[in-house]
């Protein structure tokens, strides 16, 4: 059986400064400094599609 993969992205579902600010705070919540790095990377992706 071959199971199909689809690709994730965060970018596509952060399509409001409000969104951006919680997914954001949900990072800056966890402590880890690797997360909150990849989230800010994330966010800056999303504000071309944001703004």
């Amino acid at each position: 059986m071959t199971e199909k993969i689809t690709v994730f992205d965060p970018v596509d579902y952060l399509d409001s400064w409000e969104m951006a600010e919680a997914f954001l705070a949900d990072a800056y919540e966890t402590g880890d400094a690797a997360g909150i790095t990849e989230a800010m990377a994330i966010v800056a992706r999303a504000k071309i599609l944001i703004d």
